[in-house]
């Protein structure tokens, strides 16, 4: 009989192991799992006043979690470390067992027992360690006459494994709650470093034309979430320009997601931007986010938007139109709240005449516009921009480089058809290729003939994304179907003018020509221009075809 009392009493203590561990890993609220642990302990194993106390930074026991106290446990003393009979468990970490309490001279009744009640109340207090440091105790009463039979040595096991759990959780908790603290103050730090490095006020320009961006910039990232079209040459800083907008915006806490649409095929481009489901396609062994479902609540920025086809425009017009969409291979319609910042180098316009871009979807993206001023129609800015680049080189390389007025004013003569990103290549190949500390004029490509960009100004001007102003009417000439050749649209303006016609096209047609051996297509990726372009330049200036 006894034997099975026994078993009995085994399996309960078992049976609230068990559930006191699963207490303990079901949240990552402490406090919370005390006082349902404790809770636990007082019904199955008929305990009494269960107490967990943890010693803080000042020194002091401050009661975490109680159960059957006659107090709240916000109204729960803090109690002295250094006396009565849980300093010596704290000093010692060791276990004490008072089998009378009226008996005991260090029983101070500092948690409210009932007077009446305390006789033949026995107190178990047990150490709750982390490693092996002492960080508080567990305590429990048994109060004689229960149906259990008393034995003080299965108390002790039962409620030094219950501590040693908590011991566990409270040193897991406290290094989840340091790892996110860290990693609170490393996204911190990161936001502010990227909020600085894109901030508009960091954004390098004093001219006119930049003061006028950034009052446009400032006006569109506080004044609404309206979509944003960023149109500007290449080079000119429009990702730049689009962090800071997101930035300065009540989205900056939001995820800034951006994506180059002419950097992917349609197929890919679909699934970066939707995400897709598992099996949609070969190679899709999962689901993936897209994003649009990346940057909800935030921004998404697309660079090159004119470069997209067709059949995704009509797609693209969806999700801004209604804010939702579907991923490749899926069915369920997923909503999106983001504000979308586009960008793109193309002629939008001529574009939407042509039949290339939808018009519906030109509108929906031309709700604010910005246009930005390339690096030849804001000089002033270049000394800032040359000493912007030149400190950013020294930095990163450990150099102390310096460059002379005269380099700097051979590069204010520069017309820059790649804009300040080629202005920037341009710093760091002179201030690698230079063997002092002094960037001279003779540092310069341009000094040495090796620089040939100035061949692609009237190309980047040809495919800037500013539509055409109309010419006045006492000017106008009739509208043509063929193509305009580069610079001869320019050179047409200056005749009307009464200026010069340029005689040096057809020497640049046939320097093209030469050399790329005489091929067509070849010339016309040099030039920037389509076959169909090239062959009507050559025809127009009567360029006769060598075969080789």
């Amino acid at each position: 009989m006894q034997s099975g009392k026994t078993n009995q009493s085994s399996e309960l203590e078992l049976l609230t192991i068990y559930e006191i561990s699963k207490v303990l890993t079901a949240t990552l609220d402490f406090r919370q799992s005390v006082r349902k642990v404790l809770r636990l302990l007082l019904t199955q194993l008929q305990m009494e006043h269960g107490i967990v106390g943890l010693v803080q930074d000042d020194g002091k026991l401050h009661i975490i979690g109680a159960a059957g106290v006659p107090w709240a446990l916000d109204e729960a003393p803090v109690l002295d470390a250094a006396e009565g009979m849980t300093a010596q468990v704290l000093r010692h970490g060791s276990p004490i067992v008072v089998p009378d309490l009226t008996k005991d001279p260090l029983f101070l009744n500092r948690t409210g027992h009932n007077p009446d009640g305390v006789a033949g109340t026995a107190y178990i207090v047990v150490p709750v360690k982390s490693e092996r440091e002492v960080i508080g105790i567990l305590s429990a009463d048994r109060k004689p006459g229960g149906e259990r039979p008393i034995s003080f040595e299965r108390d002790v096991r039962i409620l030094s494994l219950v501590a040693n759990l908590l011991g566990q959780t409270y040193q897991l908790h406290r290094a989840v709650a340091v790892d996110r603290q860290h990693l609170l103050e490393e996204t911190s730090r990161l936001q502010k470093q990227l909020q600085g490095r894109y901030d508009i006020e960091n954004v390098v320009g004093k001219s006119k034309r930049m003061k006028e961006v950034f009052a446009d910039v400032h006006q569109a990232a506080r004044g609404s979430d309206a979509t944003v079209l960023l149109r500007g040459e290449s080079g000119t800083g429009k990702e730049a320009i689009a962090h800071a907008i997101h930035y300065l915006s009540a989205r900056s806490k939001g995820p800034f997601v951006k994506l180059n649409c002419a950097a992917l095929p349609e197929t890919l481009l679909e699934s970066e931007l939707f995400g897709h489901e598992k099996g949609a396609f070969t190679g899709a062994t999962s689901e993936r986010k897209g994003r649009f479902e990346m940057a909800n609540g935030g921004t998404v920025f697309l660079d090159e938007i004119g470069d997209i086809s067709p059949s995704f425009q009509a797609k693209l017009l969806r999700v801004l139109q209604e804010h939702e969409f579907e991923r490749v291979g899926g069915s369920k319609t997923i909503k999106t709240d983001v504000r979308l910042v586009a960008a793109t180098n193309r002629n939008l316009e001529e574009m939407v005449q042509k039949g290339d871009f939808r018009a519906d979807l030109y509108f929906r993206l031309n709700v604010v516009t910005i246009f930005l001023p390339p690096l030849r129609e804001r000089k002033d800015d270049i000394p800032l921009l040359v000493d912007f680049f030149l400190s950013r080189f020294n930095t990163e390389n450990n150099r102390a480089l310096a460059i002379t007025s005269g380099a700097v004013e051979i590069l204010m003569q520069c017309n820059w058809p790649g804009n300040v990103r080629e202005l920037e290549n341009c710093i760091q190949r002179a201030a690698t290729m230079t063997r002092g500390n002094l960037i001279r004029e003779s540092d310069m490509r341009c000094q040495k003939g090796q620089c040939f960009s100035a061949m692609l100004l009237e190309t980047t001007r040809s495919r800037s994304c500013f539509p055409v102003a109309a010419a006045p009417l006492s000017r106008a000439r009739p509208a043509v179907s063929s193509p305009v050749v580069p610079g001869e649209e320019i050179a047409a303006n200056r005749a009307d003018e009464g200026g010069a016609v340029p005689a040096d096209e057809r020497t640049r047609l046939i320097d093209a020509m030469e050399r790329c051996g005489w091929v067509q297509a070849k010339a016309a990726r040099l030039l920037g221009l389509t076959p169909r372009q090239i062959g009507y330049a050559l025809r127009k200036q009567g360029v006769e075809m060598k075969r080789l």
